[in-house]
């Protein structure tokens, strides 16, 4: 792993971190560069890339991808690449009606997975699920794999047992999640570092690390699930907020819903999750007397064209619209890149219907951002949980350059 040089100075320690995290995002985003390639896109010296690479290559994060294949004189230049073997990371994702763990490598290469698809039970009960998952995965990985396990991404729904009315859920268990520090505990049972972010925010460093960030820097992240979440990309990184909750859209406020399967309204203002989420349609599908308790049941009435399905998407449509739209006014950011839990078409209707009421109700001089498809669909939020400790540990932030290294929660 990078690690800090003997023998130079407290800022040129961390300058180096930065440009060797630097390399490893370029290579990500480039698949295989040469080093002359890495240092005009970096704006480095070829020594000083030159230097990098033999450390990055000491440490087991690069290796060779030949020689390109071109005409011209000279000998063809030597190319290198992420080494999937570099680094491994695991994560967890909690969700409300599943718990997900899956183990990456470094190139974001999926390796194992556990999935469980159930109502989130209490915290103790979800602590023993994930730690036997782990504790399998880890019993199949190599011994130097294991060394190079960077930590545990833990990725879940902040204020588990808030909104449970307009979520359409009733169970105590919930309640307990907002007095245990999960993380905490995870990291307890299993002696490893756990680093834990809001669900929302995961998915879109997912995105950043591994999947449209390697041409997107700037962009408002989406994702539909039992509620729905969201994240921000700024310059690269992900904007976090005070609390954690920045994009926490789920929470605007929106007219109350027409559907007659809603909560009645407790005033003049609902919330965005009550209409724009998959337990929405489940609920609108179930007081129309259909069975909704899977994802294959929900996707195969959203394939049947079910009226219900129809009814829902208008109702989503018409809330999710101007969330945006003020969402998009406020940070200026060119691009929203939607993802969601299920699809059965529904992914592409849902942004084919958003981008025709985005344009529809754009303000005078303003354009309407694009709408793109997420990269991951049902994996994003576990992905997003292992590229956590990856992503604290190998991208160039610029917490770096002023020595605030990855953090454990």
């Amino acid at each position: 792993m990078p690690r800090d040089r003997v023998g130079q100075g407290r800022n040129s320690v961390h300058l180096r971190r930065f440009n060797e995290r630097l390399l490893l995002q370029l290579l990500r985003r480039m698949g295989e560069a040469s080093k002359a390639d890495l240092a005009r896109r970096a704006d480095l010296t070829n020594t000083a890339v030159g230097g990098i690479i033999d450390a990055l290559d000491i440490d087991g994060l690069i290796e060779s991808a030949g020689r390109r294949a071109e005409g011209g004189r000279g000998q063809p230049a030597a190319l290198i690449r992420l080494k999937p073997s570099g680094a491994y990371a695991i994560g967890v994702r909690l969700d409300r009606d599943s718990l997900q763990t899956v183990l990456i490598d470094f190139s974001g290469t999926v390796l194992d997975r556990r999935m469980h698809n159930l109502l989130l039970p209490a915290p103790a009960e979800a602590l023993d699920i994930i730690e036997a998952d782990v504790r399998a995965i880890l019993a199949d990985m190599s011994a130097d794999a294991r060394e190079r396990l960077t930590g545990i991404g833990l990725a879940q729904p902040y204020n588990l047992g808030a909104w449970l009315r307009e979520l359409d859920l009733g169970s105590a268990h919930f309640k307990e999640w907002d007095t245990v520090d999960f993380g905490a505990l995870l990291s307890e049972r299993l002696a490893l570092p756990v680093f834990s972010e809001n669900d929302g925010n995961a998915a879109a460093i997912a995105e950043l690390f591994y999947g449209l960030g390697a041409r997107l820097d700037d962009f408002l992240y989406v994702f539909l699930g039992p509620a729905i979440g969201g994240g921000v990309a700024v310059g690269g990184d992900c904007m976090r907020g005070s609390t954690g909750n920045a994009a926490d859209i789920a929470v605007m406020p929106v007219p109350p819903s027409t559907l007659a399967s809603a909560p009645e309204a407790r005033g003049r203002w609902s919330i965005l999750m009550a209409r724009a989420s998959l337990n929405a349609l489940v609920r609108h599908l179930r007081f129309h007397g259909l069975v909704a308790d899977t994802h294959a049941e929900i996707e195969r009435h959203i394939r049947d064209g079910h009226p219900a399905v129809d009814e829902w998407i208008a109702d989503c449509v018409d809330a999710l619209a101007p969330a945006l739209r003020g969402a998009i006014c406020l940070l200026d950011l060119p691009v929203i890149v939607f993802d969601c839990d299920v699809d059965a078409g529904l992914v592409e209707r849902l942004m084919r219907e958003l981008d025709h009421a985005l344009r529809h109700d754009a303000p005078e001089a303003r354009d309407t951002p694009d709408i793109v498809r997420g990269s991951f669909g049902p994996d994003a939020g576990a992905i997003g949980a292992a590229s956590l400790p990856l992503f604290f540990n190998f991208s160039p932030r610029a917490q770096v350059l002023l020595g605030q290294g990855s953090e454990a929660a």
